[in-house]
């Protein structure tokens, strides 16, 4: 039986590194502590792999077949794309995958009705990987990545209810189906509050990214269910805010519990509300898992 150890989530917004010296000493240091927490808990959990979820922004698939989820197959991970590097201004990078788990969670997750598929090659990686992977320094921990894409703004976008559900099946297919001893982190890439090239592009707000950073830490996933809906987020931000989808499959993963905010950030220039998580898997809760 495999084990989920470490279970983080955070913001990013390619502002992070195309911009991210226009931000206040104070705000830069906020975002480098964050993420500075996010690889020290990858490290001591000693983590085999780490699954990375995060929106895919209509790169690797047509909008007339388009999956819920993409798991990253490949034996290499390789980025930024190219068409992203202008705009993200990071470093190369080349990550190890684990295509033998990854297939085992694919074909164990195939059957519950949603969409799924592989991809055998590189998938284009704008900042739903990048930013992470640089902020965190992925490359220099020891541990595989894989990556999961899902679908976050082409209808029919699977609401918080499917992705908590996908988040369910996930962890049960980690415990259940991964090798004895794996050991599994997750990490939630995306969100807070943004609507990409929309008329509210410089907006931010801060009001529904303080109240869903509070919901979270508070730990009660049925009200976060219940009010945290597609359609708030989508008022929050369309086409961006609902990137936070990615944190409730992180959260369907690990049951319900709280977590820890690890800090927040509201500087219009980079174009996200910007914030991260953690949440304590020490054994507790119960409710909805």
């Amino acid at each position: 039986m495999a084990e989920i150890i470490a279970a983080v989530a955070a913001s990013h917004a390619p502002g992070l590194t195309g911009w991210f010296s226009k931000a206040t000493e104070e705000d830069q240091r906020t975002v480098r502590q964050a993420y500075g927490e996010i690889r020290e808990t990858l490290a001591a959990a000693r983590a085999d792999v780490v699954l990375v979820i995060g929106n895919d922004h209509v790169a690797n698939a047509r909008l007339n077949d388009y999956p819920d989820f993409t798991f990253g197959l490949a034996e290499r991970h390789r980025g930024p794309d190219e068409w992203f590097k202008p705009w993200l201004r990071v470093p190369d990078y080349d990550l190890p995958g684990a295509p033998e788990i990854a297939t085992r969670l694919l074909d164990a997750l195939a059957p519950k009705g949603q969409r799924l598929r592989g991809a055998t090659d590189n998938l284009r990686f704008d900042d739903n990987l990048s930013v992470p992977a640089t902020l965190t320094g992925l490359a220099d921990l020891d541990l595989a990545v894989i990556p999961i894409l899902q679908n976050c703004t082409v209808p029919p976008v699977p609401d918080q209810d499917a992705c908590y559900g996908f988040g369910q099946a996930l962890g049960t297919a980690i415990r259940e189906e991964l090798p004895a001893g794996l050991r599994v982190a997750l990490l939630g890439s995306g969100g807070l509050s943004h609507e990409p090239g929309g008329p509210r592009y410089l907006e931010i707000d801060e009001k529904f990214d303080r109240w869903w950073l509070d919901l979270l830490v508070e730990g009660d996933h049925e009200r976060v269910l219940a009010e945290a809906t597609f359609e708030r987020m989508e008022q929050a931000g369309s086409g961006g805010t609902s990137e936070l989808l990615s944190w409730l499959v992180v959260m369907g993963a690990i049951g319900p519990r709280p977590c820890e905010s690890l800090g927040y950030v509201a500087f219009d220039q980079w174009r996200c509300g910007v914030g991260a998580v953690r949440w304590d898997l020490a054994p507790a809760a119960t409710g909805r898992v």
